[in-house]
């Protein structure tokens, strides 16, 4: 039970991150190929349920790692928990205006200030991917810290 325990962070940050390369490298390149309507069309849908997904499992990661620690008194534990859930206040401080300007655009008004938007917002979410992956490096480090000091 221990064990899973302390791959849960790794497997919940593991999903985090590919889901935040997923639509760096995929889908964000894909939708900035449609026109400016069917862009906005495509991401606030595409916004809203990636934000269920991603929310749950930063939130869950940094839960996990928080228990980890509680089993097994690492602070690389804390430091991996912090790094996937600073993703909310990046989220709502730096992304949320941006994010609430394209969710409030008319469909039909849309033109090169909402393709200009979506591009800024692409950009921000790389940094997301970035504490994914920054969470994801720690939680194995500390997993493997506890197997070297466990034999």
């Amino acid at each position: 039970m221990i064990a899973l325990t302390l791959l849960l962070p790794i497997i919940l940050s593991s999903l985090f991150a590919g889901a935040a390369l997923y639509i760096n490298v995929a889908e964000q390149p894909a939708r900035l190929r449609l026109d400016d309507r069917a862009l906005l069309e495509q991401w606030v849908p595409s916004y809203k349920r990636g934000t269920l997904m991603q929310s749950n499992l930063a939130l869950a990661s940094g839960a996990a790692g928080v228990l980890a620690f509680w089993l097994n008194p690492n602070a690389l534990w804390l430091v991996g928990a912090f790094l996937i859930v600073a993703n909310w206040p990046f989220t709502f401080v730096v992304i949320m205006p941006i994010t609430r300007r394209l969710e409030a655009a008319a469909i039909d008004q849309a033109g090169s200030d909402t393709r200009a938007a979506i591009r800024r917002w692409g950009g921000l979410h790389a940094v997301r991917t970035g504490l994914g992956f920054a969470s994801l490096a720690v939680y194995v480090l500390a997993s493997a810290w506890t197997l070297i000091s466990d034999h």
